[in-house]
């Protein structure tokens, strides 16, 4: 069985001393036996290892004749794990697969094994609800913020129209971005299968940043200015979810959860704000003991709450301190209901994904929460006394202190950093700059360059000793086919002083029925025109919205009165959907010429 990452049929040369021979190969070849087979090229690699969460790092080797390094490793339980390729002691995703990793700091692909039988986070043959990606004002941040919203398949249908839909905001952990519960997490699937087995109800899923200090302007003090997710989530989000959805705004109608830090954030402002939320659920995580006027008026509590529901992994390095908030509430007669695993691997997205898909059929059901609050309360296992303690120092070592890259200055300067201890030549590669930028070493192996750049968007890569390397520092992927450059969004490229603030349309991912992917935006009121926006052949379908940025482009222009609204398309091929204009990405050298190419068919 294969894998969904793929690698192009391409050539590989031979050994030197032997003619040159085309072999065509797949970076991850899932094998019948269960194991895994991971294969690289690179002709000037001295040693490389891969890592995958299933089986750790393992050094691979070197084929002397195709020139491919490889490596078979598991078996492995069909699942999606995150892995990555060592080269010469730089991380770096597989540069032949198409899916990976969001997240602030470590950039890894994804291996999906799929196995014989679908799995519940598998694409089945059922209705797809839409997952829009929202740009909306935080007050609490001082900007604009983003988040996930999932729609059911029948949403949009014209006999739901007056529908109103409970709402289950689902927050990541640390250091993930607001797709990660989407892009790895698998929660549209798992829902849509869900409901299409009558096993879950229809739902609104709402899927927050967890981290909006990060992209706060300025320099602001955090000290002093509290807690500013929940500021956001409780202030500006939930508002803006409800004045734009058809929600059913009662506690009854919404639920909050959440994995690792999301599943604390989640418990917090679930407990916190037992008038808005009834269901709560944490997966990997727990939650402050101090909250006033929630554990010591238990009755009330548990009154108030139709779920409390925790799972955790026996070998999760959060387990013991979990265990503790556990018998926690049951000194303190707080209700609840837990469930352990084993051979999850602790602390993963295989967990996260197994917790949600068996909550989401409880939620909003008050029978079924009702039963599994009162007879699904699974016995807590005795701690062995080995487990390890949740320090700071732990912390530390899972989330070492960040490098910042890009940097903003004044000025215009913008200060690129990657770390590279054993390297000899590191550059920065920047789109528009024809010369590739030299970088500095300082004495903790950091390299940097300062360079002064015009607002704009810009993707760009580093060259570590002639390998391409995306900085890990960056949240901002290219969503490009093979090797993935970074994306710098370069302060006042919007121009800003000149815009009418404005609610920005989203762009909905859409599944098809061949399981197909497009995203589409479609603004409120009429629509002029239709206009299909094609991926380059390096490009995926995201690109026009990731990189061109092409929903910002068009509400900003009509916020300033300059064209009316129309509808995009953004696929990857030129496919059979029908528009009045058609943009092909290839016919365009650069993003800001495909950027312009749009703004002159808007005014069209």
């Amino acid at each position: 069985m294969k894998s969904t990452c793929f690698a192009s049929l391409a050539f590989i040369m031979a050994a030197c001393s032997a003619p040159q021979k085309e072999v065509a190969f797949q970076s991850t070849v899932a094998n019948s036996d269960g194991t895994v087979t991971f294969n690289y090229k690179n002709d000037n690699a001295k040693s490389v290892q891969v890592d995958v969460q299933f089986a750790g790092r393992h050094d691979m080797t070197r084929d002397s004749l195709t020139g491919v390094w490889t490596a078979t490793l598991g078996p492995a339980e069909p699942d999606m794990y995150p892995y990555n390729f060592v080269v010469d002691g730089v991380s770096i995703m597989d540069p032949e697969c198409d899916e990976w990793f969001p997240n602030e700091g470590f950039k890894n692909s994804l291996l999906d094994i799929k196995g014989g039988t679908p799995l519940i986070h598998s694409i089945q043959n059922v209705p797809h609800g839409d997952v829009n990606y929202e740009t909306y004002w935080s007050e609490a941040a001082g900007c604009y913020n983003h988040a996930l919203v999932y729609t059911p398949a029948t949403y949009y249908d014209d006999a739901n129209k007056d529908k109103t839909y409970p709402v289950f905001y689902l927050i990541s952990g640390t250091t993930d971005t607001e797709e990660v519960y989407y892009k790895v997490g698998r929660m549209n699937y798992i829902i849509d299968n869900l409901i299409a087995q009558g096993e879950a109800k229809e739902m609104i899923i709402v899927l927050p940043y967890g981290n909006p200090m990060k992209i706060m302007p300025g320099t602001p003090d955090f000290r002093t200015m509290g807690d500013i997710f929940s500021k956001d989530l409780i202030g500006d989000l939930m508002p803006y979810v409800e004045s734009h959805y058809r929600t059913a705004n009662d506690r009854e109608s919404r639920a909050i959860g959440g994995f690792s830090r999301g599943g604390n954030q989640a418990l917090s402002n679930g407990l916190m704000n037992l008038d808005k939320f009834s269901y709560l659920c944490s997966y990997s995580s727990f939650t402050t003991t101090m909250l006033p006027g929630v554990y010591d008026n238990a009755q009330e509590t548990n009154e108030k709450i139709n779920l409390f529901w925790l799972g955790i992994g026996k070998d999760d390095f959060l387990y013991k301190t979990s265990h503790d908030y556990l018998e926690f509430l049951d000194q303190k007669g707080i209700n609840h209901v837990m469930e352990f695993t084993e051979g999850k691997f602790g602390h993963t997205w295989m967990n996260a994904k197994y917790f949600l898909s068996h909550t989401m059929p409880m939620l909003f059901n008050k029978e079924k929460s009702a039963e599994i609050m009162k007879n699904g309360i699974e016995e807590m296992p005795e701690l062995k006394g080995d487990e390890q303690p949740f320090t700071p120092g732990v912390m530390a070592r899972l989330f070492p202190k960040p490098i910042i890259s890009p940097e903003f200055g004044e000025d215009g300067n913008v200060t690129f950093r990657i770390k590279a201890e054993n390297a000899q030549i590191v550059k920065v590669e920047i789109e528009s700059i024809k010369e590739a930028l030299a970088m500095q070493r300082d004495s903790d192996g950091v390299w940097s360059t300062t360079t002064k750049m015009t607002p704009g968007i810009y993707c760009y890569n580093f060259d570590v000793d002639g390998l391409k390397v995306c900085d890990a520092s960056n949240m901002y992927l290219a969503p490009e086919k093979g090797f993935k450059r970074s994306i710098a969004f370069i302060p006042g490229y919007s121009n800003n002083e000149n815009d009418v603030r404005t609610d920005y349309t989203p762009v909905a991912y859409k599944t098809l029925d061949n399981a197909q992917k497009i995203a589409v935006c479609t603004p409120s009121g009429e629509c002029t025109k239709t206009i299909k926006l094609v991926a380059s052949k390096n490009d995926t379908f995201e690109s026009w919205h990731k990189i061109g940025q092409v929903n910002i482009i068009m509400d900003q222009m009509v916020a300033n009165g300059e064209v009316k609204p129309a509808t995009l398309y953004m696929t990857d091929n030129n496919n059979g959907i029908k528009a009045d204009i058609t943009i092909n990405a290839d016919d365009y050298a650069t993003w800001e010429e495909r950027r312009e190419a749009l703004r002159q068919a808007l005014k069209k």
